[in-house]
């Protein structure tokens, strides 16, 4: 048989078919990514909800009385800390993942894609863990509880395709670019800050007229989410519409930068 490279297929088709084919990899990737994480841990996957009470305790102690507008600033700060944590944690086990896969791709061939792919669904395990301690605090702060989060799987695809994209994205640079792998959680220390985690949203809006949260694109995710879990409603269609166009953008973006230059990554180990 004889391969014609002017016949191949795009290469951001070629590698999401190569991703269905090697399906089974990619289960034991995140399987392995998260009997990992907890083999040598005493708590285990306990940690994984213990984890996100004791920073909210630490930040509540902390700034509760300096931003007591909120109402269940407890509820609040959870919330923010269990979807930044999936998304900040994954994409930087992303960049780990492909740094270190990046050496097999000159002996075998894999989906480039199947390292970010599994690290991010290791993590939405992670996530869901964290949503027991979340309801927890919802219960004993008296947060009204309601038909809203019949819409809880949709905002977690959002933060899925959210962090899939920008660790497409981040791993790619940091292939090329081996000094990205030091500077992302200076960026995220300081991203962190400047997002509706920790801060309200009200204080955030007086900031540069509130262009800080309108050119934050994780705030568009994490108001979803908010929205359905801590205000007990349903998102707007505007609401909806932004998260839906930020979220699947940078996974679109994500996916095509990702694939036009996976094919170089052997050569930057």
């Amino acid at each position: 048989m004889i391969y014609d490279s002017a016949k191949r297929k795009p290469p951001a088709i070629e590698e999401l078919l190569a991703l269905f084919r090697y399906r089974d990899l990619i289960y034991q990737l995140v399987r392995r990514d998260i009997v990992a994480r907890y083999k040598r841990s005493f708590l285990g996957i306990a940690w994984t909800m213990l984890n996100p009470l004791g920073t909210m305790v630490i930040m509540v102690i902390v700034f509760s009385q300096v931003f007591n507008t909120v109402e269940s600033y407890p509820s609040y700060v959870l919330t923010g800390l269990i979807c930044w944590t999936m998304f900040s944690q994954s994409t930087s086990f992303s960049i780990s993942m492909m740094v270190w896969g990046s050496k097999l791709f000159q002996q075998i061939y894999l989906p480039r894609a199947s390292f970010v792919v599994s690290t991010i669904l290791a993590s939405m395990v992670n996530f869901l863990l964290s949503l027991v301690p979340l309801f927890l605090i919802l219960v004993i702060t008296k947060t009204p509880l309601g038909w809203s989060l019949l819409l809880l799987p949709f905002s977690m695809i959002l933060i899925l395709t959210f962090s899939m994209g920008f660790g497409f994205l981040i791993s790619t640079l940091a292939v090329f670019f081996p000094d990205v792998e030091q500077m992302y959680p200076v960026l995220l220390t300081a991203w962190m800050y400047m997002s509706p985690i920790i801060i309200p949203i009200e204080f955030l809006e007086d900031v540069f007229n509130g262009w800080l949260l309108k050119l934050n694109p994780f705030y568009y995710v994490l108001n979803i989410f908010r929205i359905i879990v801590l205000n007990n409603s349903v998102p707007n269609f505007l609401d909806w519409g932004l998260a839906v166009l930020v979220s699947f953008g940078i996974l679109i973006i994500g996916w095509l930068v990702f694939t036009k230059k996976a094919d170089s990554f052997a050569y930057y180990v």
